[in-house]
């Protein structure tokens, strides 16, 4: 997410709906030649050097959010690109209220998972973006890693047969948690 700081009377309080959900936070100001790579897939379009004019006249806040449905969620507060088309269809919405103008629409959020990688990358270069498995990774983690330990968990629910089967299997789940840190207590001598 992206915050345009220009106007002055926004920015430190535009992302409070998300502030458990803030990862990292950057205030910068971008050079022109920032601002070209960031807005590159605009580039040759009519109104890429005001967009990049603009963004590289002020500092901004760049934000890190993490959530589930996040960039669904932050699109939809965000509203349309269009400010005056946000103030005519979604007048709650985050550009209706603080954009001026198509270009000065005062946010920015990503369009998708990769745009959210590449933009996390681009403002924080030394943050862990951990990918998102899917299709046959997904599959070959779930059958190494979690598998096993559910089928024993499952296997000793049988043997056991216990009154209240849900809270068993919970506690066996978190006692027998294979990423769960080992503390071996110090021996007395």
């Amino acid at each position: 997410a992206v915050v345009s700081t220009q106007s002055g009377h926004y920015g430190r309080g535009i992302a409070f709906p998300y502030k458990r959900e803030l990862l990292q936070q950057r205030r910068l100001h971008m050079t022109p030649e920032q601002c070209s790579d960031f807005y590159a897939e605009h580039y040759g379009k009519m109104f890429f050097p005001s967009l990049v004019s603009f963004m590289s006249s002020g500092s901004i806040i760049a934000m890190v959010l993490a959530k589930e449905n996040c960039i669904l969620e932050w699109r939809d507060l965000l509203g349309p690109t269009s400010s005056h088309r946000a103030r005519e269809t979604h007048p709650d919405s985050l550009r209706a209220i603080y954009g001026t103008d198509d270009q000065r629409n005062a946010v920015h959020g990503s369009d998708s998972q990769k745009g959210a990688e590449r933009e996390i990358r681009f403002y924080f270069p030394d943050a862990i973006v951990e990918p998102i498995s899917s299709g046959d990774q997904a599959t070959d983690y779930l059958v190494k890693n979690v598998m096993p330990v559910l089928t024993n968990g499952f296997v000793e629910l049988c043997k056991v047969k216990p009154e209240d089967p849900l809270s068993w299997i919970a506690d066996w789940l978190m006692a027998n948690n294979p990423n769960k840190p080992q503390v071996l207590e110090p021996t007395v001598a």
